[in-house]
């Protein structure tokens, strides 16, 4: 395939580390989801060879392929939950090796689907309404749990695709919102994105949280039913970053601003809804996501059947690639990572912890290659929760200068000792 720009693109053929056209290549990792977007789009719209670079992209099976493959120096840079620079540097994990972020990807794409089965069971046993909203599902899924645990019943299994994840500190937020035990009511497991659907229709699971489109493809195949989407539980959250290895940033400065720049303006393009056509017919192809282009296509609009029978709903904003300061680095929320952490007994609270957990978001090398004039003006260390459209579900403020006070104000948390293995949830 001929190499193109923003109205053609290239191959994914490997080049060399360094092209003929002394373009440096940086490998990056990534996982089939629409949150690689931008990511995609700087290789294939011609963003980052403007800036010098050949983006190598290498489609990876699981989150913690990604993240051996990059300690063990086969990639360069990688797509990343947010949670995983956190865990590097608290040394969690099977294979901890520090890793740190200087670019976010963006926010939402996430969405809580149940089974069709146990939805009907929360509208039969509780009344709950199609249009119900997050929290008020949330209610109902404690009080059908507490009634099958008086029946004997078993708890349902619930699917997260990494202990250190967004996804399984939102569906456990979401969980506790309506007060109900994760370590106690459920069971949780890991599933890979693109298995979901499956494991789901089979009866494996009984729901999971997960990124687009793995969500709303389970909907339209009439096999799982939407309750919740990330921005229902916190809209500001961090989904998905660019991990690299602290060594490999220290020796290629000047590569990583160039990065940074390339994906800025990358995100920029991917925001503009007149985009989002070539966008979603890139993102659609075997080589990337392997999915519906028609359901790509509605996930970047926000557009989404919430089950089989039709019922829609729409959130502005539901992949925000650039606005409101979507890509950069904040510390705090890295912090609010590390209070979930907490919370849930992955690791102890100390202030030591709570430092090195903020330093895997690097916002000095986000305002080295961008400047100030492209950063929020407001503090890096933030009290989250505060605005309207930065609202956490239950209503709850974070100051990460007290984040003892505000995991002891949780009425759910983890009753066991801090742990730290990839079985650990």
């Amino acid at each position: 395939m001929e190499t193109k720009t923003e109205e053609t693109r290239g191959s994914l053929a490997a080049p060399a580390r360094v092209s003929s056209e002394g373009r440096h290549t940086l490998r990056a990792g990534f996982i089939p989801l629409v949150d690689a977007a931008v990511l995609i789009a700087a290789r294939e719209f011609g963003f980052a060879e403007r800036e010098g670079l050949a983006l190598d992209l290498v489609k990876d099976v699981s989150w913690a392929n990604v993240r051996d493959r990059l300690a063990f120096r086969q990639y360069d840079v990688a797509h990343m939950l947010s949670p995983m620079p956190v865990a590097s540097m608290l040394e969690l994990g099977s294979n901890p090796s520090p890793t740190i972020t200087a670019f976010s990807l963006g926010r939402g794409g996430n969405a809580i689907t149940l089974s069709t089965r146990l939805f009907q069971k929360m509208r039969e046993e509780t009344g709950l309404s199609e249009q119900a909203g997050a929290l008020k599902s949330a209610v109902a899924m404690a009080r059908v749990l507490d009634a099958a645990r008086q029946r004997g019943e078993p708890p349902p299994t619930f699917g997260v695709t990494y202990p250190f994840s967004s996804h399984n500190y939102e569906f456990r937020y979401w969980l506790a919102a309506g007060g109900v035990d994760p370590d106690r009511d459920v069971k949780l497991v890991v599933v890979p994105p693109p298995l979901t659907s499956d494991a789901l229709a089979t009866g494996s699971i009984d729901g999971f949280c997960v990124g687009a489109p793995w969500n709303m493809i389970a909907c339209e195949r009439g096999v799982g039913r939407i309750v919740a989407a990330k921005q229902d539980i916190w809209p500001s959250a961090p989904e998905k970053v660019i991990g690299m290895r602290p060594q490999w940033a220290e020796a290629h400065p000047e590569r990583v601003s160039r990065m940074i720049v390339a994906l800025d303006r990358a995100a920029r393009w991917c925001d503009d809804p007149q985009n989002h056509d070539a966008l979603a017919e890139v993102l659609a192809e075997t080589a990337y996501l392997g999915a519906p282009l028609d359901i790509v296509r509605r996930v970047l609009a926000g557009e989404f059947n919430l089950d089989a029978s039709g019922t829609k709903r729409v959130i502005d904003g539901y992949m925000r690639f650039h606005s409101s300061n979507a890509n950069y680095p904040r510390p705090s929320q890295a912090v609010w990572i590390y209070s979930q952490m907490v919370r849930w007994g992955q690791v102890a609270l100390t202030d030591a912890g709570a430092k090195a957990a903020a330093s895997g978001y690097r916002p000095d090398l986000y305002r080295n290659a961008l400047g100030d004039a492209q950063c929020p003006v407001d503090d890096d260390f933030r009290i989250e929760g505060l605005q309207a459209q930065d609202r956490f579900i239950d209503g709850r403020i974070f100051d990460p200068s007290k984040v003892d006070e505000y995991v002891e104000g949780f009425a759910v948390k983890s009753k066991r000792m801090a742990g730290g293995g990839d079985d650990q949830f």
